[in-house]
């Protein structure tokens, strides 16, 4: 019967992370080198990986969409 139990469990799981990681990183040096070969490598071996395409400048608000997808992120790397 426990088992009966545990795969009902199992059935209804939804993972509560949209992303196991999301790449925080500032400037075009460092999105078109180290970050970009960084994400390639993480989606390379399967890790659902946020990298965004806004550029923000000094004293931009971080976007709604930005913050969702922090908090939908198990990791947030910062680079």
């Amino acid at each position: 019967m426990a088992s009966s139990s545990s795969s009902a469990r199992n059935s209804q799981y939804c993972p509560r992370w949209k992303y196991d990681v999301f790449l925080s990183f500032r400037g075009d040096d460092t999105r078109n080198n180290f970050t970009s070969h960084l994400y390639n490598g993480l989606t390379t071996r399967g890790i659902f990986t946020f990298l965004d395409n806004e550029r923000l400048e000094d004293g931009d608000s971080i976007s709604e969409e930005l913050v969702k997808a922090i908090e939908e992120s198990q990791v947030a790397l910062i680079v």
